[in-house]
Formats: C-alpha cells, sequence, structure tokens
C-alpha cells in the first residue's frame, strides 16, 4: 500500500511537512509501536499471545475442499475448522456456508434485526494514521460539539425514533477529553436506552468512570492484527502503541462495561489473517468473560477526504460475505454488526444470513445530523467526515427494507430494571 496518501498542503508549516516527511520515510525516526508510553495501563493479559500464536502459524493455503467440507458437517466448528472456513479452499461452498449461518443465525437470534446510529461529537485528531480522513496531517475542518449541540444532534436523532447511539470521537485527549465523552454519555442518557462508545483507548479507571456516566459496551477497532502492518501505517501519535489497543477491550470489561465490540478493518493486510484474529480475540476473551455481551464487524477501507482512490486490498464482495458467514458459524451466539461502508443491496442480503446489526441514518460529520434528518439548509459550520459512507438510508428507510426482507427491525432489546 502506498503511504504517500496525502498531497502536502500549504496549511502545513515548513517544520510539519519536514516531521511528515520524515515520519513516512525514517523507520528509525518513529517510536517503537511495541512499547507503552507513561500513562498506559499493562494489564498482562494472556490473550494476546494466545491470538498472536493461531494468527502467525495460520497458512490460509494449506487447506483443502475436503476440510472446509468436514469444517460444514460438524455440530460444534473449532478452531481449525474456523481456519478452513475463512481459507480460499472454503469459497466454492459459499452458499453451503450461508445456509449453515443463517440456521445458525435463525437459532440464536430469531428473525429480528437490530438498528442503532453513531454520532461523531469530535473529529480532532493526534495520530498520523495514513488510511484515516481525520489523521493530524490532513487538511479538514475540525470540529467539536459543544454540550448545548451535542443535546441537540441527539434529540434531532431521538426523534426520529433512534433508541441506540454510538458515540465517537477522534483520538486526542486534548480536545475530547474523558471527561468530555463522559459528559455526553450523561446526556445521551436521557435520551436512549443504549449508549455505545467508540474513542481512542483508556485505562480501566477511564472506563469505569465512563460506564458510570452513561455507557453500556465500547467499540474498538484494532485496525490490523498484523503488528509489522501495522508499524507502517500508524506513524504516530497514542494509537501507534499495538498493544495498548490490543487490550482495550479486556480493560472496558475491567471497567465494568457490559460489553465489548471488535473488528479490524479489512484491507490493510491480509484480510484472512485479520479476520481470524478478530474471531480469536472474542473467542478467548469470551471465555475469560463470560458474562459479558460481544460483537464482530468487518468493515472495510473507504475513500476518505482528500483521497478517494483508497480501496480494499483484494476483498470484495463475495469475500466479505464468507469472512462473515465463518463468523457465524464459529461464534453462533456472537453479534455481527455491517457498518453503512457497505451497500444497501449488500446489507440487506447479509441480514438475512448472519448479520444482526446495522446503522442507518448514517453520518460520519460532526454537527450535520439535522440538516440531514430534517432536510434543513446547513449552516456551513459542520466538521467533516471521516470516511465516505456507501449506505445513507434514513432509519424509516431502513425500516421498511428490513421488514419487506421478511425480517423484523428492532429499536432497543435491552432494558434496566
Amino acid at each position: 500500500m502506498d503511504q504517500q496518501f496525502f498531497v502536502d498542503s500549504s496549511y502545513l508549516s515548513k517544520e510539519a511537512l519536514e516531521k511528515k516527511h520524515r515520519l513516512e520515510t525514517d523507520p528509525s525516526f518513529r517510536t517503537n509501536h511495541m512499547e507503552y508510553l507513561p500513562g498506559m495501563e499493562q494489564i498482562h493479559s494472556d490473550v494476546c499471545q494466545k491470538v498472536l500464536s493461531q494468527m502467525d502459524s495460520y497458512d490460509p493455503s494449506r487447506y483443502t475442499a475436503r476440510d472446509v467440507k468436514a469444517a460444514l458437517e460438524h455440530e460444534t466448528c473449532s478452531v481449525e475448522d474456523f481456519k478452513a472456513l475463512l481459507s480460499p479452499a472454503a469459497e466454492p461452498f459459499l452458499e453451503q456456508m450461508a445456509q449453515r449461518a443463517c440456521q445458525e443465525t435463525k437459532k440464536h437470534f430469531g428473525n429480528t434485526v437490530y438498528l442503532f446510529t453513531p454520532l461523531y461529537i469530535a473529529n480532532y485528531c493526534e495520530n498520523y494514521c495514513v488510511y484515516c480522513g481525520f489523521n493530524c496531517y490532513n487538511h479538514i475542518r475540525r470540529m467539536k460539539l459543544s454540550y448545548e449541540q451535542m443535546e441537540h444532534e441527539m434529540k434531532v436523532i431521538a426523534d426520529s425514533g433512534m433508541e441506540e447511539i454510538l458515540i465517537l470521537t477522534g483520538e486526542s485527549r486534548s480536545q475530547s477529553s474523558v471527561e468530555y465523552i463522559g459528559e455526553a454519555c450523561k446526556l445521551a442518557r436521557r435520551y436512549f436506552r443504549m449508549v455505545g462508545l467508540e474513542i481512542y483507548p483508556v485505562n480501566t479507571d477511564e472506563y469505569r468512570y465512563l460506564h458510570e456516566c452513561g455507557a453500556d459496551y465500547v467499540t474498538v477497532f484494532q485496525e490490523t492484527y498484523d503488528r509489522v502492518k501495522y508499524e507502517t501505517l500508524h506513524l504516530m501519535g497514542h494509537k501507534r502503541v499495538w498493544p495498548y489497543r490490543f487490550d482495550a477491550q479486556e480493560r472496558a470489561l475491567m471497567g465494568g462495561m457490559r460489553g465489548v465490540a471488535f473488528s479490524a478493518l479489512l484491507g490493510l493486510s491480509d484480510f484472512r489473517k485479520d479476520a481470524l484474529a478478530s474471531a480469536l480475540h472474542v473467542y478467548y476473551l469470551q471465555r475469560k468473560y463470560p458474562a459479558a455481551e460481544m460483537s464482530l464487524s468487518c468493515p472495510r477501507l473507504r475513500p476518505i477526504v482528500n483521497n478517494d482512490k483508497i480501496s480494499p486490498q483484494d476483498v470484495g464482495e463475495r469475500q466479505l460475505c464468507q469472512v462473515l458467514c465463518a463468523y457465524r458459524i464459529f461464534l453462533p451466539f456472537v453479534g455481527i454488526t455491517v457498518s453503512s461502508r457497505e451497500s444497501a443491496a449488500f446489507r440487506n442480503g447479509i441480514v438475512r444470513i448472519a448479520a444482526t446489526k446495522v446503522s442507518a441514518g448514517v453520518s460520519t460529520g460532526i454537527g450535520d445530523h439535522e440538516s440531514k434528518y430534517t432536510g434543513k439548509e446547513p449552516d456551513g459550520a459542520e466538521g467533516d467526515e471521516q470516511f465516505v459512507i456507501d449506505d445513507g438510508r434514513s432509519l424509516d428507510q431502513m425500516y421498511r427494507d428490513i421488514q419487506g426482507e421478511g425480517l423484523q427491525p428492532v429499536l432497543n432489546d435491552y432494558l434496566y430494571v
């Protein structure tokens, strides 16, 4: 993947340009991505070693059609069966995998599809991740919602009928402090039954504070589990520290969060190995924290501001469907989310097979829900989006389309008593 993602902009100072170029071209200038920075909690979990051991030894090419057939015949899918289902040898068996995945989905989740929407409250970022529209060297309109603006956006979303919200920020502690995010959680709790967070990783005590403020679950994208590739894609910032990010979900559970969600961004590295590692991350943590709710997603790369050329590396829709079906067969009790990065046609199809949760009424920009939900002319003060979505359907349209697939849309499946 070409690392020269962004055209140098005149807004960057000479010093900033020099630093950016050196980060891109001189690995010795970059910090060790496997070493913790000051203030980062180390929990010394055994999960990471288990996942990496399986991923590093995985050779997708060694699996045969016989292995795939055996995996589909087994009542319970083992780790070895899962590896076969992710392999190229499984591609001709996609129809059989879809049928098995559909059976497992109906057995454990019935006929329902859960709906939610994201709310980006800030797009400031202190990381240099070469594929992300929010990265600190990308020239975009930065914005951070005030509490009044935040509540207004939440009211607009809640008035649409939505009952779950996922709060997101760029990864900047200075602009989006834990306290700022906590206040957002308190506001969200007034309007929504379920509040999720997708923010920079924090320590256990900070996750505990955010849970006390009203957060139910935490989503963290590992992006890629390939440590070597990760180093070349995350050149600066706290996100560069691979092991701290890996342990984020476990720290969140230790901090009292009810649920955690996992994902790799398919296309950054070998998607089969990343899919394997993502699912095993869930598999081993599920055994360690059996009461926790866990879910998986598998987004692909999307075009971003200042670069519409970004695309996944050899991850077509058939490969994506294969991954989702393999996830469902291997982890039948785990929720699977498919985001608006994918087309409406793909999402309409995959909810009949394996997915249990989809987003609707999506915006990845800052402060623009009123214009998108009500048609009101935007005032020009909105912040730029993180990436370009492919499925922009409203909640009402998504609701009708899911019903049209013979499924039951669900806005809330959890009540506090």
